[in-house]
């Protein structure tokens, strides 16, 4: 299995990120992918350490739609120079979010648009965070050209459309443990409609703990969790679902994720 998306360089995990790496690769995880996006340089920079410490990691990096308003001239240069490097897969994650409108909509879209370029300049693919912003989301990727580089839609939790009109950009769905609540939206017919080749899964830890482990502190060991619903909804056996998900994770990503937890 491979968690395409974990904030595992946030503070609070029990016993460190040694443990949490050590954990998920007993339970059979080979790869995480580790997201640096606050309001300054410091998770970015964390990310890149995880990923330069540990076999078996790779970072995501940028700067979350919640901070775009905080992003200037100075803060964007580390951002590019961080996403420069090798140990990064991905630019992101970046987007929309009109749920909490945590920074002004206009501040989130230039920020976002600026992410999309510099993804296409880096030649990487983008994660995608969007919110009670799917027109906005689709109609941005659309103008910058995002299709040249592709990306996921992370911790999908939007609709069955929005989904397929994603994948026919050329993006990936992420499925996050979300799929496992009682009430999990319309996840159970995206996972159905979208095409097995587009499906990855994601924790999203510290966030959103699957089932059984709601309540729980998220990491990646839980990703099985996401995967079993996965393979139940869509009628598949689970090593089936877990060669699909990890071989679509390598092809977006790229020859990094190869590599394995050790």
């Amino acid at each position: 299995m491979i968690d395409t998306h974990a904030h595992i360089a946030m503070d609070g995990f029990d016993g460190g990120t040694a443990a949490v790496l050590a954990r998920a690769a007993a339970v059979g995880v080979r790869h995480v992918l580790c997201v640096g996006a606050g309001a300054d340089l410091a998770e970015a920079q964390g990310a890149v350490a995880v990923a330069q410490r540990w076999p078996g990691t790779s970072a995501i990096c940028g700067i979350h739609p919640h901070e775009a308003q905080g992003v200037d001239a100075a803060l964007w240069a580390g951002i590019e120079q961080v996403c420069a490097l090798p140990e990064v897969v991905a630019v992101g994650e970046t987007g929309l979010d009109f749920h909490y409108n945590s920074s002004p909509p206009a501040d989130q879209e230039r920020v976002f648009r600026d992410h999309v370029r510099l993804a296409r300049r880096l030649g990487k693919p983008l994660s995608i965070h969007t919110r009670n912003a799917e027109p906005d989301t689709l109609r941005v990727l659309r103008d910058e050209g995002a299709r040249a580089v592709g990306g996921v839609i992370h911790c999908f939790s939007g609709t069955r459309d929005f989904a397929l009109q994603a994948v026919l950009m050329g993006f990936y769905v992420s499925i996050p443990g979300i799929v496992t609540f009682k009430k999990p939206g319309e996840l159970i017919e995206t996972v159905r409609a979208v095409p097995l080749d587009r499906l990855l899964i994601e924790t999203d830890s510290p966030f959103l703990a699957p089932m059984p482990h709601r309540g729980q502190r998220n990491e990646p060991m839980f990703v099985v969790e996401t995967l079993k619903k996965v393979a139940e909804i869509r009628g598949m056996p689970l090593d089936a679902a877990m060669a699909a998900t990890t071989e679509n994770a390598q092809r977006l990503f790229g020859p990094r994720l190869q590599t394995r937890l050790s």
